[in-house]
């Protein structure tokens, strides 16, 4: 069964991403390193959340549909016991099963947060701090959130203000909503290579550090 990372690109995207890669860094002594993932963390309270929701006004509805229709005497309470089990423990699992439904119950708070944490964390662990220039640089995409996150290491935030950065994200995070993540992923790494030129020309020793495309 595919991920919903493994699901974002087809094969044919990815070859086309790793090629915008390489094009870029043709330009530029920077490392690009787009980086897709099926989410930043699991929200074991999410379904929870969104389950209760539903289950409680249903379990209500139904107790009083069923205890009208058959004219049921006794305490209705196990009536509504019941629904609720059901209607919960059945909409848990339909969240769970399905990202979009999952996505209206993520607190945006905590989304942003995971997905700001996994971003740093993936930059230590994919060691794009390892660069000889200190110019790698994280294009991040958290699928199920459907967030972006740019981490650039320190060599890049010494001559390049992070703020310039939220036009790549807004870039990215648009592409993603509206379905076209091959073309906006490709623009922002274009993007990014045309503002790390400016500060990181290519030279003439330069070699390929870094993976050009990673999905998790």
């Amino acid at each position: 069964m595919h991920t919903l990372a493994e699901k974002f690109l087809s094969p044919d995207e990815r070859q086309r991403i790793t090629h915008c890669v390489q094009q870029a860094e043709k330009q530029t002594s920077g490392e690009i390193v787009p980086m897709v993932v099926s989410a930043s963390h699991d929200y074991p309270l999410a379904p929870v959340t969104g389950a209760a929701l539903v289950a409680l006004p249903t379990a209500v509805l139904l107790t009083r549909l069923i205890g009208d229709t058959f004219w049921v005497d006794f305490n209705r309470m196990w009536l509504f016991i019941t629904g609720f089990c059901v209607v919960f423990l059945l909409c848990q699992q339909i969240i769970k099963r399905f990202p979009a439904l999952l996505r209206l119950f993520l607190s945006q708070r905590q989304a942003e947060e995971e997905v700001r944490r996994a971003a740093t964390m993936a930059f230590f662990t994919e060691q794009l701090y390892k660069t000889k220039a200190d110019n790698g640089i994280l294009l991040y995409i958290s699928v199920l959130e459907q967030r972006v996150w740019v981490l650039g290491d320190r060599g890049i935030n010494e001559k390049i203000d992070r703020q310039r950065w939220q036009e790549i994200v807004s870039l990215v995070t648009d592409g993603v909503k509206t379905g076209h993540q091959c073309e906006a992923i490709c623009a922002a790494i274009a993007r990014i290579g045309e503002i790390l030129e400016q500060e990181f020309p290519i030279e003439a020793d330069d070699k390929n550090e870094l993976h050009n495309l990673i999905v998790r």
